[in-house]
Parts: C-alpha cells; sequence; structure tokens
C-alpha cells in the first residue's frame, strides 16, 4: 500500500512542472487612469455636473418654497390648539385634517423631484462609463498595456505609466455631451379588467 501511495504520488509531482509551464503568463505591463481627474475635468463631465447642479438647486428652492406656508401653519395651528386646551372643535379639527394632507402633498412632490434627480445623476454617471471603458481599453492597448488599473486604488506609481491625458483626450472626442435627463421609467402594463359573468336567466316553465 505504501508503495502504491509513493507512486502515485511521485506521478503527481512529476506532472507539476508541466501544469505550472502551461499555465505561465507573460510579464504584465501596467497602465494607471486617474478616474477622479477624468469625471472632473471630461468636457461632458463638466457640463453634466453644471446642469445637475442647476437641478439641484431647483430642488432644493422647490422644497423652501413648499415648507414655508407649512410651517407657518404648523405654528398657526399648535397656537390654536393651545387656545383650546389641547381640545379642538370641529372647525380646528378640520383644519389639522387639510394641513396634514397638504404636509403629505408637499412631502410626496419633493420625493418624487428627488428620485428623478437621483435617476439624473445615474443616467449621467451610466453614459460616461459605457464610453470610457472602451476608451481606456482602446489607449491602454495602443501604448501596450496590458493591465489599466485606477489610480486611486494604487500606493505607487511611476509617471510614465499614467495614460490619463491620453484617455482624457480621447473621452473628449468620442463623447462631448451626454444628457442630463434620464428616460422616463417604463410603466407596467396595467391588469385586464375583470369581466363579470353575464347573469343566467332562471329556467322557465312551459
Amino acid at each position: 500500500m505504501k508503495t502504491v501511495f509513493a507512486t502515485a504520488l511521485f506521478a503527481a509531482t512529476a506532472m507539476t512542472p508541466n501544469l505550472a509551464a502551461a499555465q505561465a503568463l507573460p510579464d504584465a505591463k501596467i497602465a494607471v487612469v486617474d478616474s477622479d481627474r477624468i469625471f472632473g475635468q471630461c468636457t461632458a463631465c463638466v457640463a453634466a455636473n453644471t446642469q445637475l447642479q442647476a437641478q439641484r438647486q431647483q430642488l432644493q428652492t422647490l422644497a423652501q418654497q413648499l415648507s414655508a406656508p407649512l410651517t407657518t401653519e404648523a405654528q398657526s395651528l399648535q397656537t390654536a390648539v393651545a387656545a383650546a386646551k389641547g381640545n379642538p372643535d370641529a372647525a380646528l379639527q378640520t383644519r389639522i385634517r387639510a394641513f396634514e394632507t397638504r404636509q403629505q402633498q408637499a412631502q410626496q412632490q419633493v420625493q418624487t423631484q428627488e428620485q428623478t434627480f437621483q435617476r439624473n445623476v445615474a443616467y449621467v454617471r451610466q453614459q460616461i462609463g459605457e464610453r470610457l471603458g472602451p476608451v481606456i481599453t482602446q489607449v491602454a492597448t495602443q501604448r501596450g498595456a496590458t493591465i489599466a488599473v485606477d489610480k486611486n486604488n494604487t500606493f505607487y506609481n511611476a509617471p510614465g505609466v499614467e495614460i490619463t491625458d491620453a484617455v482624457l483626450a480621447a473621452l473628449n472626442a468620442a463623447l462631448p455631451s451626454v444628457s442630463v435627463t434620464a428616460p422616463a421609467q417604463a410603466t407596467a402594463p396595467a391588469a385586464p379588467a375583470a369581466t363579470t359573468p353575464a347573469p343566467t336567466r332562471p329556467a322557465t316553465g312551459r
């Protein structure tokens, strides 16, 4: 049994060098890209960022416009409830319910606009990302690199391995602008209306 085991072990050991040789990889040539600089300086990025900042400002203005009268009304209601000693009459209760409805509607409106803004931001990133990947591959290949890494994920890189300038120029040429308005979300098809079977007429005897 020991002899059989030793023979098998020797055979496996003898095969190892061949396996390692088959899996040997060529020396890697690494290119480095500064993604922060790309997203901060590319032509489409700068223009999109300016437009997105304007959208964010509009959203903040809307929230302030909706909250100002609600704040005033809330203070008025608190005073009225205090004057009623915590026992509001029917008219005051109606005012409170109306206020709560307006508050919910305002919150929903701001939330909807916030969701739209976030979709726009994601859409901008998607458009840039879809073009940036092929551009990096193209430039890295032209420079003879076999790997491209983000500069933010390295501790050190020599200036000679960075291709950010070339990537930035190529991206500006390939993608001069992007849309800052995400496509409308597809709505789920409405469920077919349930059909009500026609009533059956009672049988009549002849």
